[in-house]
């Protein structure tokens, strides 16, 4: 089985696994990363998103061949004690019910507000569509959103 170098969350990580192997379950199963979750396996609902060279990427559909030598984020390494913005609003607001999408849905939020640190609420409601809330907190999510835009300002 090939063995492959993996950046996650600023550390070296090597693993071995088959080629095909989504990232997500190199993560989760052989680096016990758990935050990112699975949701669907097809890429469509967003809750196994990390960071990949800073990009929101839904780690369900990225072999681990394809992520080896680049930079890897997961919702534990957005910060260690929950000081990021976004992580900070989502608190402030009361984001959460259920909280399986949530992890997802801040890795999209913070890659996005990376590249677009004043967004519109057009702007927020399209970079969070396609990450599903099985409970229905879109408007506080887009709220959350928009109280860490303005916490990074």
């Amino acid at each position: 089985m090939p063995t492959y170098q993996l950046t996650v969350n600023g550390k070296e990580h090597t693993v071995e696994a088959s080629e095909d192997t989504p990232l997500l379950w190199v993560l989760r199963d052989h680096l016990n990363m758990v935050g990112t979750k699975f949701g669907c396996g097809i890429a469509q609902c967003g809750a196994c998103t990390v960071h990949v060279e800073g990009n929101a990427t839904r780690s369900c559909s990225l072999p681990v061949a394809s992520a080896a030598g680049m930079s890897i984020t997961t919702i534990e390494g957005l910060s260690e004690d929950g000081s990021h913005p976004v992580q900070q609003a989502w608190k402030e607001v009361d984001v959460p019910q259920c909280g399986y999408c949530q992890a997802g849905q801040m890795m999209t939020a913070s890659a996005f507000l990376a590249k677009n640190p004043s967004p519109t609420e057009e702007e927020i409601s399209d970079a969070m569509n396609g990450n599903i809330c099985r409970c229905s907190a879109y408007n506080r999510i887009k709220k959350a959103v928009g109280v860490a835009a303005e916490k990074m300002a």
